[in-house]
């Protein structure tokens, strides 16, 4: 089966899985609370529509996970479920940290039911997640749930880790690159990580080919972060859809720059003056160019992408055929140069 073929197919369990959950777990004394959920999910309100509704990249990789390693992918979908859950009520508790307006094209929670009250329906979704994972009782065993519920709890520190830091790296004029990696290992690649891990759980992986997958995953995530900040400065915005103003202007501790502040006093010496204007940014992305940012960015995302392929080829070393759709995912993922 060809990947888009298989995505296909997921896609559609994947949306019944996660409507089951909000059904479930939604009270008739808090209807505008559902409401909220299912505006969020991109089910209702204006806008409604797969854009919306996002790629469900990180369920994919649940599935394609426990497909990989041999066992049907459709008792993974309360796995698949959670991690999707997890991931919205970060973006739904990020939007109001950072406050953004927009999500996906639509206004975000906060804009639309104030900050209060999106802060509740990011809780409710937190723990719907793990309302969901428990389901794993009744179409794996208690054991699964339990395990799977486990390393969710861990990923969701990391997620919070990871936040934390990126907020409070906000605060400080200059950093060394190395603070680089604990913050987008947590707020990228723990839950990556923790999608291929889950989904090797729910098939019976054996500890050593989990960790492989959770390698490959965290990998991927990290060179995923690393590329989108390579976009944030020098990709197409025509085709990205993302602007090469934005990272600089917001003043965003990006690789790029973390680089540019180790290696070049005349991008240091700017950047410590304060906020660059959208007049100064293709001069400030020539700065970076110069001193090699550019290159160690794309260097580092290609050596990411290459352990995370490596790790992989660990995990399915007995029969790579099992991995390739997962491998096509990967690529297909980091290829959004152009």
């Amino acid at each position: 089966m060809m990947l888009n073929q298989v995505v296909q197919e997921m896609l559609p369990r994947i949306e019944e899985e996660l409507r089951q959950v909000i059904e479930a777990t939604s009270s008739p004394n808090t209807p505008q609370l559902s409401a909220m959920l299912r505006y969020h999910l991109g089910w209702e309100g204006e806008g409604t529509g797969q854009e919306a509704q996002g790629k469900r990249i990180r369920p994919l990789l649940v599935l394609l996970s426990a497909q990989a390693v041999g066992g049907k992918w459709e008792q993974a979908l309360p796995a698949a479920a959670a991690v999707e859950l997890v991931h919205n009520f970060s973006l739904i508790h990020d939007d109001i940290q950072d406050q953004s307006t927009l999500r996906r094209g639509r206004p975000t929670v906060w804009v639309k039911w104030g900050i209060a009250q999106a802060i509740n329906a990011g809780d409710a979704m937190f723990t719907q997640a793990f309302w969901a994972l428990n389901r794993l009782e009744q179409t794996i065993s208690s054991q699964t749930a339990l395990e799977a519920s486990r390393i969710l709890h861990q990923v969701c520190l990391r997620l919070t880790e990871g936040q934390y830091l990126d907020l409070a790296y906000e605060k400080v004029d200059t950093l060394p690159l190395e603070a680089y990696w604990p913050m987008v290992g947590g707020k990228t690649a723990a839950l990556l990580g923790g999608c291929v891990e889950l989904g090797g759980l729910c098939s019976h992986a054996s500890p050593e080919q989990r960790t492989a997958l959770r390698e490959f995953g965290e990998n991927l995530g990290l060179a995923f972060q690393v590329l989108d900040d390579w976009l944030g400065i020098w990709g197409d915005a025509a085709l990205t859809g993302k602007s090469t103003e934005s990272d600089l202007v917001s003043g965003k501790k990006s690789l790029p720059v973390l680089y540019g502040l180790a290696n070049s006093e005349t991008f240091a010496q700017r950047w410590r003056r304060g906020k660059i204007t959208s007049e100064e940014v293709h001069d400030i992305a020539g700065l970076l160019q110069d001193c090699g940012a550019e290159a160690f960015t794309l260097n580092t995302a290609e050596e990411l992408t290459q352990k995370a392929l490596d790790a992989l080829n660990r995990a399915f070393e007995q029969n790579r055929e099992r991995s390739l759709l997962l491998s096509e995912l990967a690529k297909k993922l980091l290829s959004r140069k152009s």
